[in-house]
């Protein structure tokens, strides 16, 4: 079974990303792996506030994957996976990519504002040709009838 990747951070354009993963999966007969990234501890030096720091950004992760996994499970049938990891984003998707051989796709979504498509979309997209699988961007803008129509 090939998996989807697809990251789960604050972002809006996340939903349409979670979205588009999931339906696409259902589709064909794949799975879905959600990946969330705990940026680099800025508190080193307080340890025990780093560590409850740590623990929050892990339970907020696992709230939002929740509502995430609750509408796969029930809306397209797929029981995603969760792998949190630790250190810069794009360092994190990266690996993430290249340790799991099951996964076929990378999905991200892009951003709708002025600023562009993202960070993410835009240090990966310089990435996509030394990538072992296809990475797909899905607009932030699109409604969910032309997500169903597409995917």
């Amino acid at each position: 079974m090939r998996k989807f990747l697809v990251v789960l951070d604050d972002t809006r354009e996340c939903l349409n990303a979670m979205r588009f993963a999931a339906m696409r999966a259902a589709r064909t007969g794949g799975g879905v792996e959600i990946l969330s990234v705990i940026p680099p501890d800025e508190f080193n030096h307080w340890i025990g506030v780093g560590e409850v720091m740590r623990a929050e950004a892990r339970e907020r992760i696992e709230a939002h994957f929740n509502v995430f996994a609750k509408w796969m499970r029930d809306r397209q049938g797929i029981d995603p996976e969760l792998v949190i990891r630790e250190g810069e984003p794009v360092d994190e998707i990266l690996a993430q990519v290249h340790d799991d051989p099951e996964v076929g796709v990378l999905v991200l979504g892009a951003g709708t504002g002025k600023g562009g498509p993202g960070p993410l979309v835009s240090a990966l997209t310089k990435s996509a040709g030394s990538l072992p699988m296809p990475m797909t961007i899905v607009p932030g803008e699109l409604s969910k009838e032309q997500l169903d129509q597409i995917t």
